[in-house]
């Protein structure tokens, strides 16, 4: 099943069919007809919401959906977090509702991140439902109407605190396709690295819905955009606001902050530890490139990979294959390489890593920050959340 769906990725992206091998061109025809049936499910799914067959229920907070419209990799919890400690700023107590995919590697990662935070976490496929039931049990908040906003208008500290058990807002991790809830904000994101692959749909492509519903987002973030040319940062926004040429554009990096070894999360290491190392990135998440990339940026004297699917749960068989790496690597260089992995590698399963042992085994932990361009900052994506979360109610909608 992995090299099934390592091989439905590297079709996705592919810009040269000729270029695949004769195996996975002939899983194209198979995968076309599949493409047009998700299109056409997609696109009545899409109607029945549109003409309100499907209900689309509204919470009483102001809702932020983070999304994308590809498969993976593009950054949307590292943004979900940005955006919880944004509202918790702002003197707002967070919900964050998740679908809780493959074990909960996000929500896992999000709870130690967010620890000591008025953010509350509710997991589930029906988001609606967890919401209403969270609400109910913690009670609710709505800052649009509430004295607050005015409090912020007349230039009252930002740390005022609203009761801490009251939830202010929703954050939606993943949720652009998932049209059930009413939402404030849509925000998408876009991997600047792997773009939208061949440009078709599921499964085909990576592509869970056309370009053109980028009309829907009031905010695009263009992620991991360090890593590619300007250029191709202008190449992406030329295409973006050739489908809607008013939409606020930001621009956002991963930035490593330090390493701790698996087994030992409270010691934290300086990356300085990783100069002139041999290492070997072992990951399973949707964009494998951009991790590798910043590794290699830090000076180390080699550096390999082992991949896997996105959320791919680690088992005894990739540990043995993880560990014939580095004995290959270890017979190479004369030394010990080292493993390292990403947070979410390490919350889908921390204890299976420890088998790789004597090999050390360390987890890369790296913060999102918006970069400046064209006007463009952090501040002022700051204030735009705070000031459209306020503005549009949805009773102007």
């Amino acid at each position: 099943m992995e090299n099934l769906r390592r091989a439905v990725n590297e079709i996705a992206y592919s810009r040269n069919p000729r270029k695949l091998s004769p195996l996975h061109r002939s899983l194209i025809p198979l995968l076309s007809i599949a493409s047009s049936l998700y299109k056409l499910a997609l696109s009545l799914r899409h109607s029945l919401y549109r003409h309100r067959f499907f209900p689309i229920h509204r919470l009483p907070v102001a809702v932020v959906s983070v999304g994308n419209l590809s498969w993976g990799g593009n950054g949307k919890t590292p943004m979900v977090e940005f955006i919880a400690r944004c509202l918790s700023h702002f003197g707002i107590s967070p919900l964050i509702l998740s679908r809780g995919y493959a074990g909960g590697d996000e929500v896992n990662m999000l709870r130690r991140h967010l620890l000591g935070t008025p953010t509350k976490f509710g997991v589930g496929a029906n988001r609606a439902a967890v919401a209403s039931q969270l609400i109910q049990r913690y009670g609710y908040v709505d800052t649009r109407e509430s004295s607050w906003y005015r409090k912020q208008h007349l230039g009252h500290d930002l740390n005022v605190s609203l009761d801490s058990e009251n939830i202010g807002a929703v954050v939606l991790d993943d949720a652009m396709q998932h049209w059930s809830l009413w939402r404030d904000l849509d925000i998408v994101m876009v991997n600047g690295l792997t773009l939208w692959g061949n440009l078709h749909l599921l499964p085909l492509g990576p592509l869970r819905e056309p370009l053109t519903a980028l009309k829907r987002a009031d905010i695009v973030v263009i992620h991991h955009a360090d890593l590619v040319s300007e250029h191709i940062v202008k190449e992406i926004e030329s295409t973006i606001r050739g489908i809607k040429e008013s939409i606020p554009l930001f621009l956002t990096k991963m930035d490593p902050t330090y390493i701790f070894e698996v087994g030992n999360i409270n010691a934290k290491i300086p990356l300085t530890a990783l100069h002139k190392a041999t290492i070997l990135c072992v990951s399973a998440i949707g964009s494998a490139e951009s991790f590798v990339k910043k590794i290699e940026k830090m000076g180390a004297l080699y550096v390999d990979r082992v991949g896997f699917s996105d959320h791919h749960a680690f088992n005894v068989k990739d540990i043995e294959l993880i560990r014939a790496k580095l004995e290959e690597l270890e017979g190479k260089f004369g030394s010990k390489p080292i493993v390292v992995v990403t947070e979410k590698d390490y919350d889908r399963d921390p204890e299976i890593l420890k088998q790789l042992y004597p090999f050390k085994t360390f987890v890369l932990c790296s913060t999102v920050m918006v970069m400046a361009y064209k006007g463009s900052t952090e501040d002022s994506f700051k204030n735009f959340l705070k000031d459209h979360l306020k503005l549009k109610l949805p009773s102007e909608n």
